[in-house]
C-alpha cells in the first residue's frame, strides 16, 4: 500500500472515510468532525487482554506523516514484545514521584504547624532538622534512606548532645513515618537505628530539672526584690503573680483581662494557651487580685504588657530579671528560673500536708494513668482556694 501523501491528507473532509497511513498496519488519519484536518490513530489488539484498542498519536499536520510513522512503528515494536503501549502509559502515569528528604521535611512541617499552639516550638522543630539532618539527608529520595544513613546523621551528637539527639531522632521518625504513610518508602528506617548506635546514658542521669528556689527562701526574696519602691517595672508584679498562682511563664505573659472573673476571683485559662490543651481555672488569692487591680488601665487586652511596644513580653524577660538579681536556686552555680517556682510550690504543698490531688491540679498536670484520668471530672477549684490563699499568706509572711 502506498504511503499517504500530504496533498491527500490536507484535503480530508469531515465525512470522508479514514485514510490509511500505508506504512504502518492499523495506523490511520481519522477526519475531524468539524472543519479541519484529522487525528492519527493506531488501532491494534492488546497482547494482554486480546481487546481492540485505539492509541492516539496527535493531530495532522502538527504531527507529520513521516513523524507519525516512526512513532507508530515504535508502538508496534512494543506489541511484538507483548507490551500494551496504552497500559504502559497508564502505569507510568501512576508511578509515585518520590520527594527528597528535604522536600518531605518542608511539607510535613507546613502540615503540622497549624496544630502547634507554640510558634517557637514549630520553629525549633524545623531548625533541628535543618541544622543536623538536611545537610546529610536532604538530597536523598525518601525510598533510598537506610538505617545507616539515619545512624550517620545522629552519631555526631548521640552522646555529646543526648537531649538534642533524642529530639532529632523523634523528628526523623516523624518525617519517615509520614513518608511510609504516603507510600514513599516500605518501612521506617528510624525504628532500627538504635542497633547501630552506642547506648546513651540513662535519661534519669542526664535530665536537668529547672533550678528552683528553696520554698523557705521565697518570702525573703519577694520582700527584697519584688516589693520595691520606685519606678514601675512590669516584671516584678508579673513574677509575683506567677509565684502566687504557680502558673507557667507563658500562661502569665499571655494573660488577658477577658480571662479574669472578678466576681468569683477566678482566672480561667483557655485550652489553646495550656500545655495539655485543656482549660484550667486558678482560684485567685487576695494578693493576686490586688496585683491585677494595680495592672488595670495599662492595656486593653494584656494584663502584663511590654511597656516598650505594648505586646506580650518575651520568654526571656523573667529569666533575665532572675539572673540580674542573682536569685538563688537549689542547683549549684545556677540561678532560679521562673518555671522553678512551680517546683517550689509543689514542695511547699508536700511539706504542709496538702493532698497530691490538690497540688497536681493547681499545677495543671495531666493524670498519666488513663483509668484514673477517666474518674477525674472536677478540678477541685473550691478545695484549692484555701490552699492558694495559704500559699499567698506564706509568701507575704
Amino acid at each position: 500500500m502506498a504511503i499517504l501523501t500530504d496533498a491527500k491528507a490536507r484535503n480530508i473532509k469531515p465525512d470522508s472515510p479514514a485514510l490509511p497511513h500505508g506504512g504502518i498496519t492499523g495506523l490511520s488519519l481519522i477526519p475531524a468532525k468539524t472543519k479541519g484536518c484529522g487525528k492519527w490513530v493506531l488501532r491494534y489488539v492488546s497482547p494482554i487482554t486480546g481487546k481492540r484498542r485505539n492509541a492516539g498519536l496527535g493531530s495532522y499536520p502538527d504531527v507529520g506523516i513521516a513523524q507519525v510513522g516512526k512513532a507508530a512503528a515504535a508502538l508496534r515494536e512494543k506489541l511484538v514484545q507483548g507490551i500494551d503501549p496504552l497500559e504502559e502509559k497508564a502505569t507510568e502515569a501512576q508511578k509515585l514521584v518520590i520527594p527528597t528528604f528535604h522536600e518531605a521535611v518542608i511539607t510535613l512541617h507546613s502540615e503540622l504547624l497549624p496544630g502547634w499552639k507554640n510558634k517557637k516550638h514549630g520553629q525549633q522543630w524545623i531548625n533541628t532538622l535543618t541544622q543536623y539532618a538536611i545537610p546529610k539527608l536532604g538530597k536523598f529520595p525518601l525510598d533510598q534512606i537506610q538505617p545507616r544513613h539515619i545512624a550517620d546523621t545522629l552519631r555526631p551528637i548521640w552522646l555529646s548532645k543526648a537531649e538534642t539527639a533524642g529530639r532529632l531522632k523523634q523528628r526523623l521518625h516523624a518525617t519517615m513515618a509520614w513518608s511510609w504513610a504516603h507510600g514513599f518508602c516500605s518501612s521506617n528506617p528510624v525504628d532500627v537505628v538504635d542497633h547501630l548506635l552506642p547506648q546513651q546514658p540513662s535519661k534519669a542521669v542526664r535530665t536537668q530539672h529547672q533550678p528552683a528556689m528553696p520554698w523557705k527562701e521565697i518570702p525573703a526574696f519577694v520582700k527584697a526584690e519584688l516589693h520595691t519602691e520606685g519606678r514601675y517595672d512590669v516584671t516584678r508584679p508579673m513574677l509575683e503573680f506567677l509565684i502566687l498562682t504557680a502558673a507557667r511563664s507563658g500562661e502569665v505573659r499571655g494573660m488577658t483581662w477577658a480571662e479574669v472573673d472578678w466576681v468569683n476571683a477566678i482566672w480561667s485559662i483557655p485550652p489553646e494557651r495550656m500545655k495539655a490543651q485543656l482549660p484550667h481555672r486558678v482560684p485567685l488569692s487576695e494578693r493576686a487580685v490586688t496585683i491585677l487591680r494595680n495592672q488595670q488601665g495599662r492595656h486593653e487586652q494584656l494584663v502584663f504588657p511590654s511597656p516598650r511596644d505594648q505586646k506580650e513580653l518575651s520568654d526571656m524577660t523573667l529569666t533575665s530579671f532572675l539572673r540580674r538579681v542573682e536569685a538563688k536556686s537549689d542547683t549549684a552555680n545556677r540561678f532560679a528560673t521562673a518555671h522553678g517556682f512551680r517546683s517550689s510550690f509543689r514542695d511547699w504543698c508536700s511539706e504542709q500536708g496538702y493532698s497530691r490531688d490538690l497540688a497536681e491540679r493547681s499545677l495543671a498536670h495531666t493524670v498519666q494513668n488513663k483509668v484514673e484520668a477517666a474518674y477525674h471530672r472536677t478540678d477541685l477549684l473550691e478545695q484549692r482556694r484555701p490552699m492558694m490563699e495559704a500559699w499567698s499568706l506564706f509568701i507575704l509572711s
